[in-house]
Protein backbone atom coordinates (compact mmCIF):
# COMPACT_ATOMS: atom_id res chain seq x y z
CA UNK A 1 0.00 0.00 0.00
CA UNK A 2 0.75 3.47 -0.43
CA UNK A 3 0.70 6.14 1.98
CA UNK A 4 -0.81 8.88 0.06
CA UNK A 5 -0.01 12.15 2.11
CA UNK A 6 0.55 15.86 1.67
CA UNK A 7 2.20 17.95 4.49
CA UNK A 8 1.47 21.63 5.06
CA UNK A 9 2.54 24.71 7.16
CA UNK A 10 -0.37 25.80 9.19
CA UNK A 11 -0.72 29.69 9.53
CA UNK A 12 -3.83 29.79 12.02
CA UNK A 13 -3.15 26.62 14.34
CA UNK A 14 -6.05 27.52 16.46
CA UNK A 15 -8.70 27.43 13.83
CA UNK A 16 -6.96 24.24 12.20
CA UNK A 17 -7.62 22.54 15.78
CA UNK A 18 -11.01 23.55 15.94
CA UNK A 19 -11.77 22.45 12.95
CA UNK A 20 -10.49 19.06 13.35
CA UNK A 21 -12.07 18.87 16.51
CA UNK A 22 -15.41 19.30 14.66
CA UNK A 23 -14.15 16.28 12.81
CA UNK A 24 -13.44 13.99 15.83
CA UNK A 25 -11.82 13.63 18.89
CA UNK A 26 -8.20 14.39 19.16
CA UNK A 27 -5.23 11.98 20.91
CA UNK A 28 -2.30 13.70 21.75
CA UNK A 29 0.89 11.55 21.21
CA UNK A 30 4.78 12.33 21.38
CA UNK A 31 7.14 10.29 18.83
CA UNK A 32 10.58 9.73 19.03
CA UNK A 33 11.88 8.99 15.73
CA UNK A 34 15.20 7.78 15.04
CA UNK A 35 16.24 7.41 10.96
CA UNK A 36 18.75 4.77 9.83
CA UNK A 37 20.80 4.71 6.87
CA UNK A 38 24.19 3.21 6.15
CA UNK A 39 27.06 4.69 6.75
CA UNK A 40 27.43 6.07 2.89
CA UNK A 41 23.99 7.31 3.12
CA UNK A 42 22.87 4.68 0.37
CA UNK A 43 19.08 5.25 2.04
CA UNK A 44 19.04 8.77 1.71
CA UNK A 45 20.59 8.27 -2.12
CA UNK A 46 17.37 6.07 -2.91
CA UNK A 47 15.02 8.23 -0.90
CA UNK A 48 13.98 5.49 1.08
CA UNK A 49 13.49 5.87 4.80
CA UNK A 50 14.38 3.32 7.97
CA UNK A 51 12.45 4.27 11.40
CA UNK A 52 12.07 3.57 14.88
CA UNK A 53 9.39 5.84 16.45
CA UNK A 54 8.29 5.02 19.83
CA UNK A 55 4.93 6.79 19.86
CA UNK A 56 4.24 7.84 24.00
CA UNK A 57 0.23 8.44 24.43
CA UNK A 58 -1.80 8.89 27.46
CA UNK A 59 -2.97 5.02 27.68
CA UNK A 60 0.23 3.11 26.55
CA UNK A 61 3.67 3.48 24.90
CA UNK A 62 4.00 1.12 21.34
CA UNK A 63 7.40 1.27 19.28
CA UNK A 64 7.00 0.29 15.41
CA UNK A 65 9.53 -0.28 13.05
CA UNK A 66 9.10 1.47 9.49
CA UNK A 67 10.54 1.58 6.03
CA UNK A 68 9.59 3.66 3.03
CA UNK A 69 10.53 3.21 -0.27
CA UNK A 70 11.15 5.78 -2.92
CA UNK A 71 8.15 7.83 -3.43
CA UNK A 72 5.87 6.96 -6.51
CA UNK A 73 4.31 10.23 -6.56
CA UNK A 74 7.13 13.40 -7.23
CA UNK A 75 4.86 16.43 -6.49
CA UNK A 76 3.48 14.78 -3.10
CA UNK A 77 6.81 12.30 -1.97
CA UNK A 78 3.84 9.38 -1.34
CA UNK A 79 5.72 6.65 -0.76
CA UNK A 80 4.86 2.76 0.01
CA UNK A 81 5.50 2.05 3.39
CA UNK A 82 5.88 -1.29 5.58
CA UNK A 83 5.48 -1.00 9.19
CA UNK A 84 5.31 -3.51 12.21
CA UNK A 85 4.98 -3.25 15.75
CA UNK A 86 7.99 -4.18 17.86
CA UNK A 87 7.95 -5.24 21.90
CA UNK A 88 11.07 -3.87 22.49
CA UNK A 89 12.76 -0.74 21.36
CA UNK A 90 16.56 -1.18 22.83
CA UNK A 91 16.31 -4.47 20.84
CA UNK A 92 15.02 -3.23 17.60
CA UNK A 93 17.88 -0.24 17.45
CA UNK A 94 20.48 -2.90 18.72
CA UNK A 95 19.26 -5.16 15.71
CA UNK A 96 19.53 -2.14 13.38
CA UNK A 97 23.25 -1.32 14.49
CA UNK A 98 24.36 -4.95 14.38
CA UNK A 99 23.09 -4.79 10.68
CA UNK A 100 25.44 -1.90 10.00
CA UNK A 101 23.03 0.96 9.88
CA UNK A 102 23.91 4.30 11.75
CA UNK A 103 21.20 6.63 13.13
CA UNK A 104 21.10 9.13 10.44
CA UNK A 105 19.07 11.58 12.85
CA UNK A 106 16.70 11.54 15.80
CA UNK A 107 14.45 14.16 16.70
CA UNK A 108 10.94 14.35 18.54
CA UNK A 109 7.39 15.13 17.32
CA UNK A 110 4.73 16.65 19.22
CA UNK A 111 1.22 15.03 17.38
CA UNK A 112 -2.08 15.30 17.73
CA UNK A 113 -4.09 12.52 15.57
CA UNK A 114 -7.17 12.94 14.50
CA UNK A 115 -8.65 9.95 12.51
CA UNK A 116 -12.27 10.55 11.00
CA UNK A 117 -13.62 9.07 7.23
CA UNK A 118 -13.77 11.63 4.26
CA UNK A 119 -14.41 11.18 0.99
CA UNK A 120 -14.96 7.00 1.64
CA UNK A 121 -11.73 6.67 2.59
CA UNK A 122 -9.93 6.25 5.96
CA UNK A 123 -7.92 9.23 6.80
CA UNK A 124 -5.77 10.30 9.63
CA UNK A 125 -4.96 14.11 10.21
CA UNK A 126 -1.82 15.04 12.10
CA UNK A 127 -1.08 18.31 13.74
CA UNK A 128 2.43 18.77 14.28
CA UNK A 129 4.98 20.54 15.73
CA UNK A 130 9.17 19.74 15.98
CA UNK A 131 10.45 21.70 18.92
CA UNK A 132 13.39 22.58 17.41
CA UNK A 133 11.54 23.96 14.55
CA UNK A 134 9.35 26.92 13.71
CA UNK A 135 5.99 26.51 13.47
CA UNK A 136 2.80 23.87 13.08
CA UNK A 137 2.48 21.17 10.18
CA UNK A 138 -0.76 19.35 9.43
CA UNK A 139 0.22 15.98 7.63
CA UNK A 140 -3.25 14.22 5.72
CA UNK A 141 -2.71 10.77 4.74
CA UNK A 142 -4.45 7.78 3.56
CA UNK A 143 -3.72 4.46 2.35
CA UNK A 144 -4.22 3.84 -1.24
CA UNK A 145 -3.62 1.31 -4.14
CA UNK A 146 -0.39 2.53 -6.39
CA UNK A 147 -3.17 3.01 -9.31
CA UNK A 148 -5.66 5.17 -6.96
CA UNK A 149 -2.30 7.46 -5.71
CA UNK A 150 -4.12 10.46 -7.51
CA UNK A 151 -7.60 9.91 -6.60
CA UNK A 152 -6.46 9.63 -3.17
CA UNK A 153 -4.18 12.79 -3.06
CA UNK A 154 -7.23 14.70 -4.63
CA UNK A 155 -9.71 13.52 -1.77
CA UNK A 156 -6.62 14.77 0.49
CA UNK A 157 -6.55 18.06 -1.44
CA UNK A 158 -10.35 18.31 -1.04
CA UNK A 159 -10.42 17.55 2.85
CA UNK A 160 -7.70 20.26 3.39
CA UNK A 161 -9.74 23.21 1.55
CA UNK A 162 -12.65 22.61 3.97
CA UNK A 163 -9.79 22.28 6.69
CA UNK A 164 -8.50 26.03 5.41
CA UNK A 165 -5.53 24.78 3.85
CA UNK A 166 -4.41 25.84 0.34
CA UNK A 167 -1.89 24.91 -2.12
CA UNK A 168 0.45 27.62 -1.27
CA UNK A 169 0.48 26.20 2.63
CA UNK A 170 1.72 22.65 0.89
CA UNK A 171 5.68 21.69 1.49
CA UNK A 172 8.06 18.94 0.47
CA UNK A 173 9.96 19.20 2.90
CA UNK A 174 10.82 16.58 5.16
CA UNK A 175 11.22 16.96 8.65
CA UNK A 176 14.15 14.77 8.64
CA UNK A 177 16.14 17.52 6.26
CA UNK A 178 14.57 20.60 8.30
CA UNK A 179 16.28 19.37 11.58
CA UNK A 180 19.25 18.29 10.08
CA UNK A 181 19.39 21.73 8.40
CA UNK A 182 18.70 23.65 11.61
CA UNK A 183 21.40 21.52 13.60
CA UNK A 184 24.08 22.68 10.96
CA UNK A 185 22.99 26.26 11.04
CA UNK A 186 21.26 26.07 7.66
CA UNK A 187 17.77 27.38 6.63
CA UNK A 188 15.09 25.46 5.44
CA UNK A 189 11.49 25.73 3.80
CA UNK A 190 9.19 24.20 6.17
Amino acid sequence: MIEAELKACVLAPEDILRRLDERGVGRAEVYQDTYYDTADGALEARDEELRVRTVHGLDETRTVLTYKGAPVDEESRSKPEYETRVDDAHAVHAVLRGLGYVPAVAFEKRCRNYAFEARGRQMLATLVRVPELDGTFLELETLAEEKDVTGALDDIREVLAELGIGADDLTREQYTAAVKAHRCGGATDL
